[in-house]
């Protein structure tokens, strides 16, 4: 290692508990974010108490300004811990972590609940400003007919998401840039389908040997991820069609790409003060990690980790084969490849990555051997604290001085990598 280890050389993440997660309209359907967050911030309480909380949601709720803080009156939680939310789409609870990380051994603390939650059943339509402005200005002067001018609102008046999830910037949606991804990087329908299946086994086998029973918290019922599929076959998702490019030349469907989901997740930052407190859990240290940005239009707008992981790997003089564990989000299984294939790339590493140093094969037997996001789930916001915490278990029970890469694409052209080492 090199010196830039010694600056966080007392960091630790210890797995967290989150809901099973389910997609969007089932079991979750008439759950709230706050009413999934809370048992888990309570079963997390019930351990020791934070110095801190940071919570985050991608998807708002207009009545919250501050889930973070709700959560810790709604929860029950000690008032006096101090509570904040972020952002990062995709990548929330993890740049809630490295925020964490940037906060503990400073003014006090010892130890952070870092987590995030998504209800992707409940979309909010919102007024246009134009009307909005035109309604409150009514009820100022005259409630009744405010009231009644709502009851006349049209669909000009609301801002629908007819087109889904969106980029703002670019008016299209993860999967159909990520189509453009695909296409750039020839990255085939089989290849897609075959890591599909992969994360799907995986995720089977976590279930089956109960790896994921102290991670996954029983709530409103449910007490098992429910999206994975021990039936799904090579066969079976091959006869999937396209829903982003339904032309001949579309290869993402609903079964290589993850689906809308609702869950909770969290996790524990630490110095060793605060692992004391938790009763000094499995942990792994938290060794470094990489926040990279990038043009949306350039190669798709999920591939900021392909310049992030060579970049963290090489400030630390590692190869590929020098990471014992691979935990990459699947907001698709294109996006995956293609991240890979380009971080692989010489030629890729030293025009966009900037980084001119061999990293040799990528050992692919080593990635989400308990299954990803196209099989546990995607619930935005609480995707970085599920898969820190799972690599955090996985990575604790290697030999001492295994290292493990977590990394989690964003929307926007962003991306979050950590280096973590077993103690």
């Amino acid at each position: 290692m090199t010196d830039v280890k010694s600056a966080f050389n007392d960091l630790w993440l210890a797995p967290g508990l989150r809901t099973p997660f389910a997609k969007g309209g089932g079991v979750y359907a008439k759950q709230s974010a706050m009413s999934l967050s809370i048992p888990v911030a309570q079963a997390m309480h019930a351990k020791a108490r934070p110095d801190f909380l940071i919570w985050g949601q991608v998807i708002p709720d207009a009545t919250m300004s501050n889930i973070a803080r709700e959560l810790v009156y709604e929860a029950g939680l000690d008032p006096t811990i101090p509570a904040f939310s972020t952002v990062l789409a995709c990548s929330t609870s993890f740049v809630g972590v490295i925020q964490a990380a940037g906060m503990i051994g400073h003014g006090g603390t010892h130890l952070a609940l870092v987590g995030g939650v998504e209800t992707m059943s409940h979309i909010p339509i919102a007024l246009k400003t134009e009307a909005a402005d035109r309604i409150i200005a009514q009820f100022a002067m005259d409630p009744a007919a405010a009231l009644a001018a709502l009851a006349k609102l049209n669909a000009d008046d609301l801002n629908l998401p007819t087109g889904g999830w969106t980029n703002k910037q670019s008016g299209r949606s993860q999967g159909e840039h990520t189509e453009d991804t695909a296409k750039l990087y020839a990255i085939s329908r089989e290849e897609q389908d075959r890591r599909a299946l992969l994360s799907h086994q995986g995720a089977i086998k976590g279930q089956d040997s109960g790896f994921f029973n102290d991670l996954v918290l029983p709530v409103a019922g449910v007490d098992h991820d429910t999206i994975p599929r021990r039936d799904t076959s090579l066969e079976k998702l091959a006869k999937l069609k396209p829903v982003f490019d339904r032309s001949e030349k579309g290869t993402i469907t609903a079964g290589n790409a993850s689906p809308i989901t609702d869950g909770a997740a969290s996790i524990w930052v630490g110095d060793g003060e605060g692992l004391k407190r938790l009763g000094n859990p499995p942990a792994v240290k938290l060794v470094d990690w990489e926040i990279a940005a990038m043009r949306y239009n350039e190669e798709g707008i999920l591939m900021a980790p392909a310049r992030a992981i060579p970049r963290l790997l090489s400030r630390h003089k590692l190869k590929f084969a020098d990471i014992a564990l691979w935990e990459i989000h699947e907001a698709f299984a294109a996006q995956v490849l293609a991240n890979i294939k380009a971080a692989s790339d010489p030629a890729y590493r030293r025009e966009k990555a900037g980084v001119d140093f061999d990293l040799g094969e990528f050992p692919w037997e080593r990635v989400n051997p308990h299954g990803g996001s196209l099989s546990i789930g995607h619930p935005f916001a609480a995707t970085g604290a599920r898969i820190l915490s799972q690599a955090a278990k996985e990575l604790s029970a290697m030999p001492s001085g295994s290292r493990a890469i977590v990394s989690v694409c964003a929307d926007g052209g962003q991306g979050t990598v950590a280096l973590l080492e077993a103690a």
